[in-house]
């Protein structure tokens, strides 16, 4: 299957519901060819609707028109959407709009464009609204089925998506389940817990990591709210400690969510890799090392983070 960019393999989706289901509405802030509804745009010139940099306009038009029975996809930058925070909480969140807010171009993973580009904090920020399930795929064919489930879907959604291409990691055969983790990797060391960009990265650190004799299970969390607390809870029972990789800031995102779950239904050591600080502009591959989100850069602080936790097992029961 051929690599994509999970915004890429959103417009071609979009174009497909839209054919089946007439309801499907697209809404765009100056970034159509970006966000990739252009297309949609084209081929629905009557349920497409531009409007420049009025996010906030358009994020009430959305609500507006899924109270009239359409399935609207409102879609800008990330920390451009959810730069308008009040007028999601208020027009989405409180009124339980059926309305998918798609945020595009997040993380460092957009690389040159630097920081007032990159959506970092997005996460936290729709997780803070307590009825907006926030979905980030892992793969193209992953935002595939994750549009298409939206479709159906009953409440507000936020759909995070990158820039840049990630590698396939499914085939056509793969059944996209709200809620549900998957499980990548079997393990038995440690359990790393990946979401969107970082899945690639997540399993080329496993790889790593077992020619240090660390056996590393990986899991993809494409549902990040509501997560799946059951499968973290078995993670930990089996593996005993647990790293967490995302492209957002760890407070508040996959990390926080992680920590989370795992406080009230079985505790245990948590490492939360993420962009700590501001992102930059660079080289996406040079931030993921500058930031500690490469494969290789993840399997060394998972080593250090198994080696240090062994030592202090042994020393609680009195070995060193």
């Amino acid at each position: 299957m051929k690599d994509r960019s999970t915004r890429e393999a959103f417009g071609e989706a979009l174009i497909n519901v839209g054919e089946r289901q007439p309801s499907v509405v697209a809404l765009d802030g100056d970034v159509a060819t970006s966000v990739m509804t252009a297309e949609f745009g084209k081929r629905f010139p009557e349920r497409y609707f531009q409007f420049g940099i009025a996010e906030s306009g358009m994020i009430g038009a959305a609500a507006g028109l899924a109270m009239g029975g359409k399935i609207p996809f409102v879609a800008s930058f990330g920390c451009f959407i959810t730069g308008r925070f009040d007028a999601i909480r208020m027009s989405i969140g409180y009124n339980r709009s059926n309305v998918r807010v798609v945020g595009t171009h997040v993380g460092v993973q957009i690389g040159p464009d630097g920081h007032s580009q990159m959506g970092l904090e997005d996460i936290s920020l729709m997780r803070a609204i307590p009825n907006i399930a926030v979905i980030q795929p892992g793969s193209g064919i992953e935002t595939e089925r994750a549009v298409e489930y939206l479709v159906d879907h009953v409440g507000p959604a936020y759909l995070r998506l990158t820039r840049g291409k990630v590698r396939e990691v499914f085939d056509e055969s793969y059944r996209f389940e709200f809620g549900k983790g998957v499980r990548l990797r079997e393990g038995n060391d440690v359990g790393i817990i990946a979401s969107g960009a970082t899945v690639e990265q997540a399993l080329i650190a496993a790889d790593l990591l077992d020619g240090e004799g660390i056996s590393a299970a990986v899991v993809n969390i494409h549902t990040i709210q509501p997560i799946d607390t059951e499968l973290l809870v078995d993670l930990a029972r089996t593996c005993g400690r647990i790293v967490t990789v995302e492209d957002h800031v760890p407070r508040g995102g996959l990390g926080g969510a992680v920590c989370e779950a795992l406080a009230e239904a079985h505790p245990a050591p948590v490492l939360r890799i993420g962009v700590n600080g501001f992102g930059e502009s660079g080289d996406p591959d040079e931030l993921y090392e500058r930031f500690g989100l490469s494969g290789a850069r993840i399997a060394q602080t998972t080593a250090g983070f198994c080696s240090s936790a062994a030592e202090v097992a042994l020393a609680a029961r009195g070995a060193v």
